[in-house]
């Protein structure tokens, strides 16, 4: 059995689906989907019939890609309000040799939980930290070692149940079902970790459309997270408002004509656009430049402000992602802000201009840690549909570039 997997990402701009396959311990990205959002305000479903409509377009798209029918996926439900419990478990080792299986790791888990979740919270996910056995060594993964007690610390990862059930009940109500939900903000670290920042504390600034979400973690499990009332349509406002354009209009400056730094930009380049009052107009690089700078430097400049509240430690990395880090010459404002301590994040598969994907990206890689971790074996696509998905693969090669079909993420998730 091929073991294949569906996440989607459901942003206020735009619902983006990736499907991959996990090929001798290397994610392969089969097909991925980015289409525009309706009925999401902030990252929360504020109508559900125009949302539906934008995701079932997505889903079709990937169907076409692939030849086969979606059915399952994980979902990111929103961040807001999430919250980030220390729990510590401990159970027996049953069986009869005393050597520990992915069952008792589960168990270990599940003895946290029960006590620790509100009234008003579902539990989103375990992230387990260590483990230690008859409370000797910390380890991070105990299967195959003999033992009478195993103990874990964990972080526990909820939210209130509105953020689970609007997504949840969304994607359902449109006959696909979900196996299993997660954080944007934990997709990101799965998308970005490395050996080194196993062993550190830092930082991911994810700039979404409507909000920017600012996420720590301690070797590679999040701890907290914050969320800023900016984003990327703050930048397309500021554009449209200067120069009385619509927002599409002032959209399309950002993503082809301006710079994300005035450094570089060009005094005598122009983008000819037609203004609300049907009057032409021409727009000068340097200019918008300018707009768009300003606002990327308070949004980076808020979020500055918020990792000095979500800890006072050294902060030893900072990552940055979401569609609005693809802009040109972000860098060097990421300079400015942060000095040489900050770099963009990097989706190898798809390309820097694709950071729009890295948490569903990321959190497929999550689930595959999940199932190691737990000695599970799993695929979201039964024997048949990888049947059929093999006899229409000749023909995927030759759609868009957003198909990605055979491209090597590059990410070893054993490791």
């Amino acid at each position: 059995m091929k073991n294949i997997y569906t996440s989607v990402d459901i942003g206020s701009d735009t619902i983006k689906i990736v499907v991959c396959e996990l090929h001798k311990n290397r994610l392969n990205l089969l097909a991925a989907s980015s289409v525009k959002s309706q009925g999401i305000k902030n990252g929360a479903i504020t109508d559900v019939g125009k949302a539906s409509v934008a995701l079932r377009e997505a889903i079709s798209e990937v169907e076409t890609m692939l030849g086969v029918k979606i059915k399952k996926v994980i979902a990111s439900v929103p961040n807001f309000l999430a919250e980030y419990i220390y729990a510590e478990g401990v159970v027996d080792i049953k069986n009869e040799d005393n050597i520990i299986t992915g069952d008792d790791i589960i168990r270990c888990l599940h003895t946290a939980v029960k006590t620790k979740i509100g009234v008003n919270s579902e539990l989103v996910t375990v992230i387990p930290i260590d483990f230690s056995i008859d409370d000797n060594q910390l380890i991070k993964d105990p299967k195959g070692i003999a033992g009478s007690k195993l103990s874990s610390r964990m972080i526990l990862v909820t939210t209130p149940k509105k953020n689970i059930y609007s997504v949840v009940g969304m994607i359902e109500s449109i006959g696909i079902a979900v196996e299993d939900i997660s954080l944007n903000s934990i997709g990101d670290i799965y998308a970005f970790k490395t050996a080194e920042t196993e062993s550190q504390l830092g930082v991911i600034i994810n700039i979404g459309a409507d909000t920017t979400t600012v996420s720590l973690y301690n070797k590679n499990i999040i701890v907290k997270s914050s969320i800023i009332g900016y984003g990327g349509n703050d930048v397309d406002n500021d554009i449209a408002y200067m120069y009385k354009i619509t927002k599409d209009q002032a959209l399309k400056i950002k993503e082809r004509f301006a710079l994300a730094h005035k450094l570089y930009a060009s005094v005598n380049d122009f983008y000819e656009v037609a203004t609300k009052n049907n009057e032409v107009i021409s727009i000068n690089q340097f200019e918008v430049s300018e707009i768009v700078m300003s606002r990327l430097e308070e949004i980076l400049t808020f979020a500055t402000k918020e990792i000095n509240n979500l800890t006072n430690k050294k902060i030893q990395y900072i990552i940055i992602t979401g569609g609005m880090s693809n802009i040109a010459h972000f860098q060097y404002i990421v300079d400015d802000v942060f000095g040489k301590n900050a770099t963009i994040g990097n989706i190898k598969v798809v390309g820097v201009r694709d950071n729009k994907y890295s948490s569903a990206i990321g959190n497929i890689v999550y689930f595959i840690d999940k199932l190691k971790l737990r000695e599970k074996q799993y695929s979201m696509f039964s024997k048949e549909d990888v049947e059929e998905l093999s006899s229409t693969k000749k023909s995927l090669i030759n759609i868009s570039n957003d198909s990605m079909l055979g491209k090597v993420f590059g990410y070893f998730w054993s490791e």
